[in-house]
């Protein structure tokens, strides 16, 4: 377990790099960064491989809590992660965005319900087909 959770881990760090990296370049050509900058990247680096890399996958995949305690935790985990991402990306972007948060915690939480419910009818489905394998 504690090797899987490395192994992706590094896998969002690296990839969250590299997306960071292509947005500022679109977006921010022309624009000077100062070389501290370069450490909200790996902050925000950070926070999604901790969020999307552990988090999510220790929590649905090996954690025995009830689902409305995962839906709770994932979606306050995902909104306060976001909301420092912003913060680090941009202050200016995080005051814009701040007054929302209820409404993006509330919408999470709405989301993770859904896709909650797909999730569980999937993995129902596969179980029930290997178990209707193993008994032919």
């Amino acid at each position: 377990m504690i090797q899987q959770l490395k192994q992706s881990f590094f896998q969002v760090f690296t990839v969250t790099t590299l997306w960071v990296i292509l947005l500022l370049t679109m977006f921010y050509r022309d624009q000077p960064i100062q070389m501290s900058f370069l450490w909200n990247v790996a902050g925000i680096s950070l926070i999604a491989a901790l969020l999307f890399g552990v988090m999510y996958s220790a929590l649905w995949n090996h954690f025995t809590l009830k689902p409305i305690w995962n839906i709770v935790i994932s979606s306050t985990c995902n909104i306060a992660g976001g909301m420092l991402i912003i913060w680090l990306f941009s202050r200016e972007m995080f005051e814009l965005i701040a007054p929302w948060f209820p409404g993006m915690w509330l919408l999470s939480i709405v989301l993770h319900v859904i896709a909650f419910y797909f999730y569980a009818r999937m993995d129902s489905r596969k179980k029930a087909e290997e178990l209707n394998d193993i008994l032919k």
